[in-house]
């Protein structure tokens, strides 16, 4: 799988991305509209590398770092993660350093990941949870001919707005 741009790559996130990992993943910015622990230490961002490298491995999520090619270190990620029994549905996480915000790295990463889900990964739909008031992850996924889902609620997170993305070449 080689998954790039022009001016991107996405990577298999490993040890040697410890500290990048542990950048993102506390990032107040970031986190402000998130639920999650954010690690503290390079131990708990290595853990979350570990963790997500077992569960790419079961076929439970697919993690990518985010980096410029002529970089070694990640910007950000995304994932896919919450695949249906069928494995035709999954949503799509991501996250981006406020310092590369606004620079349309993560359009650029949706141009090229959302083709993959559909096209190797085979899914008929794909979906992004956002809250309510992250207004450029909502422009974002708008951009790329998301639907907001108006009877779609994620259980236990009313500020949370649901976007359903499907395949038309998809046979249901």
């Amino acid at each position: 799988m080689n998954l790039q741009t022009e001016r991107l790559v996405l990577k298999e996130i490993n040890e040697s991305h410890t500290e990048d990992i542990l950048k993102i993943r506390s990032n107040a910015a970031i986190n402000r509209f998130l639920t999650r622990n954010p690690p503290t230490t390079n131990y708990e961002a290595l853990q979350f590398i570990l963790t997500i490298r077992e569960r790419t491995k079961n076929g439970q999520t697919m993690y990518f770092g985010i980096s410029y090619k002529d970089q070694p270190g990640l910007i950000g990620t995304l994932c896919f993660l919450n695949f249906s029994e069928d494995r035709k549905t999954a949503e799509i996480g991501y996250e981006l350093l406020p310092a590369y915000h606004r620079k349309g790295i993560m359009s650029e990463v949706l141009d090229i990941v959302l083709p993959y889900g559909f096209d190797d990964l085979k899914l008929h739909e794909i979906l992004a949870v956002t809250h309510t008031l992250n207004e450029p992850s909502k422009a974002l996924l708008l951009k790329h001919h998301f639907a907001l889902k108006q009877n779609k609620k994620e259980e236990g997170f009313p500020e949370h707005l649901v976007f359903s993305l499907k395949n038309m070449q998809a046979h249901f």
